[in-house]
């Protein structure tokens, strides 16, 4: 643990302007903080030697910007010009990209100092990431229980205060949940909110960029720095600049907030459907009103989520061909001979069921009887979705239905994997933004977060509503680096 993770980015910010303390201390700090907690699992490649010498360099501090010289993690899909690019996969285990991802450029710009790349599941397919080539990151609440995924490392990495900042991407609930199991406030933004150019993409119509922080209002101003609309993402938005943290503070009294009743069903472990009514009662006396609602096609999400994403992700990962980059098998003697073992040795057996099942789907009359229909669905739930915000500002429930659990547990089952993320899919799928709030603790002391979910590019509206939330609760997320479960 960081001996700056008690400080806020205010407080830091502070210290750089008054020189009590400088960037090369804040960096030099992070990387002890990394060895003291190595065993969590969090990074698979860092970036210390280059980190130091810009920390070193970054002496002239920019008073304006609370961003300057704060450490940040990476995760390990989105590219970073000359810094090992993994995707937590054996096929990428020497790949150092020669371009930087927007968001990375964005993020230079501020020059914030990428400390490494976090650990996450394998071509961040999964919701423990247990796929890792690299082993699994640990739960630093308890590093027997898992991270959840796929951002688990970039979760680990904020949750055990090694650093302030984190960027995750999420496709179905990637940011999200492992910020319900690690007690990180996490985001996924609108579509097209952030450039996915330099992302290593799983399914292109479900990934996005997001951020992951120890609270609102720093969650808030990161977002600030990472939108923006990008030539280079032919899905990237349009949109005037804005800041986020505008509404943080404001009061919530008539706010209307909805709860679709399958977000509280009987899928959801009780312990957290009781810390959510805390909540709900605490939103009610303060003046909101909360009434709830139904979404059409919730029930049916995973499954359509799993023909979609497993349908685009075979179709992205056919480039990995052992030819143009990436992991080669040596000595085939034919083009398809190297091609089928590059890809049967190079990628992980869930990476790899993945493919088939989406190359099946995908196959002939399957695509219009599958992948079409889907789709078609799809824009209904949105459009269920969108009626609702006609009516409520904010839309809540559960991240999770479950608090992490085992890492031993239900390692053989395919589709738990894709059940721990039945309350977020659908945001994915519905284009939204969504937020990940710590709301408490079960009774192992395991975090329970709140999902929070706005209309498109209200992403403002959603921190409001966290933060008033966060200062009620006022929290003790102070996880001592998984210390004291060892």
């Amino acid at each position: 643990m960081s001996k700056y993770s008690k400080l806020s980015i205010l407080e830091i910010h502070e210290k750089l302007v008054k020189r009590e303390i400088t960037v090369l201390d804040l960096v030099t700090d992070t990387f002890e903080a990394i060895r003291e907690s190595s065993n969590l699992n969090a990074f698979i490649t860092l970036n210390e030697e280059a980190a130091l010498e810009e920390a070193a360099h970054l002496t002239d501090i920019d008073e304006d910007d609370l961003l300057y010289g704060i450490p940040i993690a990476v995760k390990d899909n989105i590219c970073t010009k000359g810094l090992r690019t993994t995707c937590a996969s054996h096929m990428l285990d020497s790949f150092v990209p020669i371009y930087d991802a927007t968001v990375v450029e964005q993020i230079k710009k501020h020059h914030m100092v990428i400390v490494g790349k976090t650990n996450m599941d394998e071509f961040a397919m999964g919701s423990t990431s247990r796929t890792s080539y690299f082993g699994a990151p640990l739960n630093p609440w308890n590093p027997d229980r898992i991270s959840g995924g796929s951002s688990g490392g970039s979760a680990v990495s904020v949750a055990a205060g090694v650093v302030p900042f984190a960027l995750g991407s999420d496709t179905g609930g990637s940011i999200r949940q492992p910020g319900s199991y690690c007690a990180v406030v996490g985001m996924k933004p609108t579509y097209g909110r952030v450039s996915r150019y330099g992302l290593i993409a799983f399914a292109s119509s479900l990934d996005q960029i997001g951020p992951m922080s120890r609270n609102v209002y720093e969650n808030a101003l990161l977002l600030n720095a990472l939108v923006g609309y990008d030539e280079h993402d032919l899905t990237s938005a349009k949109k005037d600049e804005e800041d986020f943290t505008r509404l943080i503070g404001k009061d919530i009294k008539g706010m209307k907030i909805a709860i679709p009743n399958y977000f509280v069903s009987d899928i959801v472990n009780p312990e957290i459907l009781e810390k959510l009514n805390q909540v709900v009662d605490l939103l009610k006396s303060c003046g909101a009103e909360v009434s709830y609602i139904d979404i059409d096609y919730l029930e049916q999400a995973v499954t359509l989520y799993q023909i979609i994403a497993m349908g685009e992700a075979s179709s992205n990962l056919a480039r990995f061909d052992g030819l143009r980059y990436g992991y080669s098998h040596p000595n085939s003697t034919s083009l398809e001979e190297l091609y089928a073992k590059t890809r049967a040795e190079g990628f992980g057996s869930e990476v790899k069921r993945r493919i088939m099942v989406g190359s099946y789907l995908l196959s002939g009359e399957n695509a219009v009887k599958y992948y079409d229909k889907a789709m078609k669905i799809r824009q209904s739930m949105r459009d269920s979705f969108l009626q609702a915000f006609q009516q409520y500002d904010l839309i809540i429930g559960p991240t999770t239905t479950t608090v992490a659990y085992s890492q031993s547990e239900s390692l053989d089952d395919p589709r738990k994997s894709f059940m721990d993320d039945v309350l977020v899919i659908p945001v994915n799928m519905a284009g939204l933004p969504g937020l990940n709030l710590p709301i408490g603790f079960d009774h192992d002391h395991m975090p329970i977060g709140m999902h929070i979910i706005g209309n498109d590019f209200e992403e403002a509206k959603i921190y409001q509503l966290a933060s008033f939330i966060e200062k009620k609760l006022n929290l003790d997320l102070d996880s001592k680096g998984g210390q004291h479960h060892e």
